[in-house]
């Protein structure tokens, strides 16, 4: 018998709030955290924008003896988990630790460590770069270091699928839950790699916008799109099995009842025709829910201000929810955030249970330019009210990596 799987806590550290609770007010707002790069110089690069957290010192929540044993990437998962945790008002002396485990992503790992370790070793010889470097630098990090902080003896893992990372994390902790191997899960995202080599390897890919208005940069279905943004930031949710959170008294935000992956099989980097692979994984998911396309209000959109990913996820839209889909409200909050990579899944997961909660409708800012590919209702500059049952969430990651996420508000 399949559980029911519900979130209990939740944390963020993101481009436009350093709480999950300041950014989805930000969001909300429709609040821009897309500015001038300031980690590094960027004279001789073309990208000048990102998504970079703002104001947030880490020495304010990680030991400094310990934070320079972490790459930036596990120390916002750390921040995020804490958050998370105090949220849930989890009490680990009371709990079967071997029952809580922890599944947290990262789509590049600790590449600002990689950087600063190679620039050592070319000028004083490799054997002597840090011995830190590995731990520091691989992706698993963030969930071995979390899972250590808080005592959780179950499964520990992390999921590396590119950008549908942190929703592939997600969805791997509610089925750990709903197929009875786990009770709690802790779960979600983090990426750090607004760093040189980070932004100019997706420079030559030529997939980063860089010209340097933040107005018009990260500009989702905008018929003037012209890349993504690179942004940071880290997404943790604590999922619980429902009777376990009842019994505790523990306050829940949304109920996960769906979950689909993926691929594409089709090409490295770019999505299949017509985003054939999306739309089957947004059928599975629907599947998995048990429900009817029609049962769906909201969509928060993988929508990642690529010429060819916001059209191929329309299409791909279109080809699963038929005459509904111009019914559906579908935006990306990629708009505000620019794009987390690793950590966007989780991040948008939080945002699309905070959305069937408050029954509120992000927008896509900063919209101008009609494009007839991308013509659902894409929220356009001002986020709504709206009852919403049941949202989705879609994360599509290089690799034709995608997944899909089915929130409904619980009873």
């Amino acid at each position: 018998m399949k559980r029911k799987v519900v979130i209990t806590g939740i944390g963020a550290v993101t481009p436009i709030g350093n709480t999950a609770f300041e950014s989805w007010q930000a969001v909300k707002e429709g609040k821009c955290g897309i500015a001038p790069i300031t980690f590094y110089d960027t004279t001789n690069q073309k990208a000048k924008l990102a998504g970079e957290v703002k104001g947030l010192n880490i020495d304010d929540f990680i030991e400094k003896r310990e934070s320079r044993k972490m790459d930036r990437v596990t120390q916002l998962a750390m921040v995020a988990s804490a958050q998370a945790m105090a949220d849930s008002r989890l009490d680990m002396a009371a709990e079967d630790s071997s029952r809580c485990g922890v599944i947290v992503s990262s789509g590049i790992g600790g590449l600002g460590t990689i950087e600063t370790e190679h620039s050592k070793g070319l000028e004083k010889g490799f054997d002597r770069v840090s011995p830190y470097f590995i731990p520091m630098a691989i992706c698993n990090m963030p969930a071995g270091h979390i899972a250590i902080q808080y005592g959780f003896h179950g499964m520990c893992s992390c999921p590396v699928t590119a950008c549908a990372s942190g929703s592939n994390a997600v969805g791997d902790a509610f089925r750990q839950i709903r197929d009875g191997y786990a009770d709690v899960m802790l779960c979600g995202g983090t990426e750090a790699s607004i760093t040189p080599m980070g932004v100019g390897g997706f420079t030559s890919l030529k997939a980063l916008h860089t010209r340097d208005n933040p107005a018009r940069a990260s500009i989702p279905f905008d018929a003037e799109r012209s890349g993504f943004v690179m942004g940071e930031g880290s997404g943790i949710l604590i999922l619980e099995e429902y009777n376990h959170a009842k019994a505790r008294g523990a306050k829940i935000y949304a109920e996960i009842v769906g979950y689909a992956s993926n691929c594409d099989a089709h090409h490295i980097t770019a999505p299949a025709p017509n985003g054939q692979g999306a739309a089957k994984c947004m059928q599975l998911a629907l599947e998995d829910a048990g429900m009817l396309p029609e049962e769906i209000s909201y969509i928060n959109a993988h929508g990642t201000s690529t010429p060819m990913n916001d059209s191929c996820e329309t299409a791909a839209i279109k080809t699963v929810f038929g005459a509904h889909a111009a019914q559906l409200c579908v935006s990306s909050t990629k708009s505000m955030t620019g794009h987390l990579l690793g950590a966007s899944g989780a991040v948008e997961a939080i945002f699309t249970a905070m959305a069937v909660k408050d029954g509120f409708v992000p927008a896509t800012i900063n919209y101008q330019c009609s494009d007839p590919e991308c013509d659902l209702d894409i929220v356009p500059n001002v986020g709504r009210s709206v009852s919403l049952k049941a949202a989705m969430s879609n994360s599509l990651g290089f690799g034709g990596h995608n997944a899909s996420l089915i929130f409904a508000k619980e009873d």
